[in-house]
């Protein structure tokens, strides 16, 4: 049996969370007003799934999700709040929140975070993400500045998802001179991993043809 949890203070959120859980298959959903309520709730009944307001009254924000972890791992949680700005989704992300979603959002956004969330993703809905992305691109400046063009060549290879064999090949170079080149990125981007480079790839690639 598939159990929800709703921690909001207001009576019309959670109605309507409700129904959106009930309709994409969860069999009980709870109800708290409070943070404390709530942790209380998620400690005692191990729910699978939590939609939390961090605007709550007492020992709310985002204290409140480290908390919930705490008692309840296994625990997804997708933050629903008012707050819609991008540095507040990056904040809630970091915390421990497996999605992030605005009271403004249409239904069909709720059920599409549920999904996600539910199938061990991270949520966070396209407006919000266009808003993070572009903010941090002009508050840092655009990431590959510093990058040669053999390094940009293999940077955006790996962002297609082609392995270092295929570079090499590719751009007529030897495997070792992809290598390093790959290691000179990670260093450059303070990157940890191919992962990381392949995901720097994907964020930046308007810049491709820069």
């Amino acid at each position: 049996m598939t159990c929800g949890l709703v921690i909001d203070d207001h009576p019309m959120i959670h109605l309507g969370c409700s129904q959106l859980l009930t309709d994409v298959g969860f069999d009980e959903v709870l109800a708290a007003s409070s943070a404390e309520e709530g942790i209380a709730i998620a400690r005692d009944r191990q729910p699978d799934f939590a939609v939390l307001d961090l605007g709550l009254p007492g020992a709310g924000g985002l204290n409140s999700i480290d908390s919930l972890r705490a008692v309840a791992p296994a625990m997804r949680i997708l933050v629903f709040t008012m707050n819609d700005r991008p540095a507040f989704a990056a904040r809630v992300l970091e915390a421990g929140a497996h999605g992030f979603l605005s009271k403004n959002a249409a239904p069909d956004r709720f059920r599409e975070a549920i999904a996600a969330i539910r199938a061990g993703g991270i949520y966070l809905d396209h407006e919000t993400a266009m808003k993070l992305v572009t903010r941090r691109s002009v508050s840092s400046g655009c990431p590959l500045a510093g990058l040669t063009p053999r390094e940009r060549e293999v940077l955006f290879a790996l962002g297609e998802g082609l392995d270092l064999s295929r570079i090499a090949s590719d751009l007529g170079v030897s495997y070792k001179t992809a290598a390093n080149t790959s290691s000179a990125l990670k260093k450059k981007l303070g990157a940890r991993g191919l992962n990381d480079l392949i995901r720097i790839a994907i964020e930046n690639g308007d810049e491709r043809l820069a």
